[in-house]
């Protein structure tokens, strides 16, 4: 197929859609033999990836570079910033760390980050024969379009039609479409050129009232209607969106039940995905003190804050009941910021600027925060199971003098009799490392659960979700419709819709 151009993925809200459909578009452009990139100008989470040369971006767009068939590089997602606090985030500009922004100097810091989000897609542009951009939030965030290079900003820049996402399972979404359009000003308008409607279920008859009278009201066409889709799961940008755990099978039912600490500012909370997607297994992401007791297995996951969140555990009761749980030999996993918590003390003069604070004392280290962040694919094994890993940290442990009992390397970190901690992402999506490490804790618990070795492997999974997503795309989209966008840009004449812009 010979196509040349770029297409920008909005959304009506955050969580409407636009990764999913961004990878669902990339999948099935991959498939149809099309050379394509997915791109996010600037992106906001603490979800991410390290890429083969070391370069950090969003975990989301990791995914979807997995499903154009593309190496995951920086300029996919050149500007990541990863909020620390509800007024601070770390900036991450072109894979690398470029220090911390507040709220109020987004403004003047946002010039030297949209220089580098342009020249990144116009490089993607170069290479690929298609681009799929995936905005941000709303193209309708009227306060912020002034200086705005994710949504219409970019579609300016580079000419590019825009497609509309809405969540219909959130109700209101004619409203959310037609809105979002009539608050923008003539020239962004001129670009948004349909709509996408996703996650429906029902009756089809029923809604296609709806979708003429949406293009009757806006001029757009509704381009597709996607349908809701069960067991299909993406890595969150949202750490508090977790994936596809919401179709496990309940806990009462499963033999293995997980505890997963939902940290206030919890990141790369996709370690677990892997358990969750386990046959057997039932992964609750909570705050309860009680349920974290019940589990079978305590998990304390990454964080952006480690320091303050460990302040939050033991506000919360929850370092307690872990420490409960040790005396009583069940088993605790913690992962990056989490294995730093257990440690005995916390020397952070980097993240919160504290000094030397008491970790949990439940594993014999210590831990440094170093200016320099860790950024890398280290590669291990566990009782002779391979282990492809990644790590984002700048704590980096050491073993202290401590005497202890029990004690045993754990990939980069130690087990000492029921607790196990390692800075490794992404270790358990290896599936014969999983499913034994998995086994081993079980049988500690005295449980009978054993890996079904007959299911699907994660990476697996992963694949076949991709190719469903693509398969939705090639089934309830007009194809046609998006190839002609992306090829020939924006159609001329279509309607302004008033009031437009409000002034500013």
């Amino acid at each position: 197929m010979s196509l040349s151009g770029a297409i920008l993925i909005a959304g009506t809200t955050s969580n409407a859609g636009k990764s999913l459909v961004t990878a669902a578009l990339c999948r099935w452009l991959y498939r149809q033999g099309v050379r394509v990139a997915p791109f996010k100008a600037q992106n906001m989470s603490n979800n991410s990836m390290v890429c083969a040369d070391g370069a950090e971006i969003g975990r989301a767009q990791w995914l979807q570079a997995v499903a154009a068939g593309a190496e995951p590089e920086a300029a996919m997602n050149p500007v990541l910033l990863k909020p620390g606090t509800d007024r601070r985030s770390h900036v991450v500009l072109l894979g690398r760390p470029h220090g911390d922004l507040a709220a109020g100097e987004f403004a003047a810091g946002r010039a030297e980050l949209a220089a580098a989000a342009h020249a990144s897609l116009a490089d993607l542009r170069g290479r690929y024969d298609v681009v799929v951009c995936e905005g941000a939030g709303s193209p309708a965030e009227i306060n912020l379009r002034s200086g705005d290079y994710v949504n219409m900003g970019l579609a300016r820049s580079g000419g590019m039609p825009v497609v509309v996402v809405g969540d219909i399972d959130r109700g209101g979404v004619f409203a959310a479409m037609f809105g979002t359009l009539a608050l923008l000003d003539a020239a962004d308008q001129a670009l948004v050129t349909g709509w996408i409607i996703n996650k429906f279920r029902g009756d089809p008859a029923l809604l296609e009232p709806g979708l003429r009278m949406l293009h009757t009201a806006t001029g757009r066409p509704v381009l597709g209607v996607l349908p809701w889709l069960d067991d299909v799961w993406l890595d969150a940008e949202d750490a508090l969106a977790v994936a596809g755990w919401t179709h496990q099978e309940p806990a009462a039912a499963a033999p293995l039940r997980l505890a997963v600490v939902r940290f206030p500012r919890m990141s790369n909370v996709t370690d677990v995905d892997a358990f969750a997607l386990e046959p057997g297994v039932a992964v609750t992401l909570t705050t309860d003190a009680d349920v974290v007791a019940a589990a079978d297995l305590a998990v304390l996951p990454g964080t952006r804050a480690t320091v303050e969140d460990l302040a939050w555990l033991r506000r919360r009761g929850i370092a307690d009941v872990i420490a409960a749980r040790v005396r009583a030999g069940r088993p605790v996993l913690g992962i990056c910021g989490g294995y730093q918590m257990l440690a005995e003390s916390i020397d952070d003069p980097v993240e919160s600027g504290r000094g030397v604070q008491a970790g949990l004392g439940l594993l014999p280290a210590t831990v440094v925060f170093q200016t320099d962040k860790r950024l890398g694919r280290p590669h291990g094994s566990w009782h002779g199971h391979d282990v492809d890993a990644y790590e984002i940290h700048h704590g980096v442990s050491y073993r202290s003098t401590t005497p202890g009992g029990e004690l045993e390397p754990f990939l980069d970190g130690w087990r000492a009799g029921s607790v196990w901690g390692t800075s490794w992402h992404g270790a358990f999506e290896n599936d014969d490392f999983r499913r034994a490490w998995l086994a081993h804790v079980a049988a500690a618990v005295g449980l009978r659960w054993r890996p079904d070795g007959s299911a699907p492997g994660f990476a697996e999974r992963r694949e076949s979700m991709l190719d469903r997503l693509a398969d939705a795309i090639e089934g309830h989209v007009d194809t046609a419709a998006l190839l002609r966008l992306i090829d020939r840009g924006a159609p001329t004449g279509l309607p302004f819709v008033p009031p437009g812009a409000p002034p500013g």
